[in-house]
């Protein structure tokens, strides 16, 4: 039944937002009625584009350019409907201030068309953000650390649709060429199901470093059969973090690896985070990086944590929506103090999910240099 209830909601919010750009933005601009009429037929196409990405997304034999083109919609009427609240409310300004009327209609006029051209640019400049993986550098000081450590941190690939192999290959070069100590994996790698996702997992074992490749489960694994997907990366010699931890380095010289479920696991009733199990037994002589797929399982460590390594905020992924994010979430992106002794590293996503585009929140590898 929630397989039916979820699209149909989903569905029924775009059809309000559209409603509402409507009649608070389109109807008012001062444009020709059949320029309006246009944009209408445009908005409603669209949402049409967003009912075949909601089939579309989990049928990957799909091709590329035509899932690109239903994978627009979504963030397309998102940005025009935070476009239309600007404008609604500066329209309302407008009109309140003591102007007269020749000048009230210069500025009405300003305002339509500056906006119609802000949505447009928005929408051009998410799409050029999405296709750009920046390398974020990150020196991190951690006490009781006797040697410096690379740590490359991928989080949020969301492998499916447009991040296929072809990208997965492409990412795993760049990171070879960091040369790191480790690589690890912050949960949301796969959303879509295995069958489809595994060419693109193998690309993974080309992945070069010294201490290997560690990966977490993140929420949406627990949508497409945790238990197979955790099988397959053991499988492919990618080591699985399930509430337990690893040493890294020469004993007394390296720090303890440690990571746990996602706290998706609280709802599901199942492969649930213990971060006491994940800690038993550590080096308590060298630090400890936790893997912990939301930032919100920070509440859950003490001060015997050094570091927390996380991701699934996307930074916001499309910037309005990072306002709700930290409605939910106590870190968006970058480096934290957490406490006097535990930091806190977000990853924006190294892929993107639902529509590819960001927007002030770029996709990224994280170079995390330890000492």
């Amino acid at each position: 039944m929630k397989f039916i209830i979820f699209p149909i909601v989903f569905i029924l919010v775009f059809v309000l937002l559209n409603l509402y750009i409507f009649k608070r933005f389109i109807n008012k601009l001062h444009i020709s009625n059949r320029f309006k009429k246009y944009i209408k037929i445009f908005l409603i196409i669209n949402l049409f584009g967003i009912i075949g990405y909601m089939f579309a997304r989990y049928n990957p034999n799909i091709p590329n350019w035509l899932y690109f083109i239903l994978s627009l919609p979504i963030g397309v009427v998102f940005l025009v409907f935070c476009t239309a609240v600007v404008y609604d409310l500066s329209h309302l300004a407008i009109t309140k201030i003591p102007l007269n009327n020749k000048r009230r209609n210069f500025f009405k006029k300003g305002l339509d068309y500056s906006s119609l051209v802000v949505a447009l640019g928005l929408t051009s400049r998410s799409v050029y953000e999405a296709k750009h993986i920046e390398l974020e550098t990150v020196d991190i000081k951690l006490k009781n650390l006797k040697q410096p450590y690379k740590i490359v941190q991928l989080s949020d690939i969301h492998i499916g649709g447009l991040i296929d192999q072809k990208f997965i290959k492409n990412l795993v070069d760049r990171v070879n060429t960091l040369e790191p100590d480790l690589v690890v994996i912050t949960g949301d790698l796969v959303d879509v199901a295995l069958k489809y996702a595994k060419p693109s997992l193998d690309e993974l074992t080309k992945l070069k470093s010294v201490y290997g490749t560690y990966f977490i489960v993140g929420n949406h694994e627990y949508f497409h059969n945790i238990e197979e997907i955790i099988k397959v990366m053991k499988q492919l010699e990618i080591t699985v973090l399930e509430n337990n931890y690893s040493y890294i380095g020469e004993q007394n010289k390296g720090f303890n690896l440690a990571g746990v479920y996602d706290v998706m696991g609280y709802r599901v009733g199942h492969h649930q985070p213990d971060i006491e199990k994940a800690l038993k037994g550590v080096d308590k002589n060298s630090p400890v990086v936790l893997l912990a797929h939301q930032p919100r399982f920070i509440e859950e460590v003490d001060d015997s944590i050094d570091l927390v390594l996380s991701g699934h905020t996307h930074g916001g992924q499309i910037y309005p929506f990072r306002i709700l994010v930290k409605l939910v979430q106590p870190y968006i992106a970058g480096l934290y103090n957490h406490s006097k002794h535990t930091q806190i590293y977000v990853n924006k996503g190294t892929g993107f999910w639902g529509p590819p585009m960001r927007l002030g929140s770029s996709s990224e590898i994280t170079l995390i240099n330890i000492s």
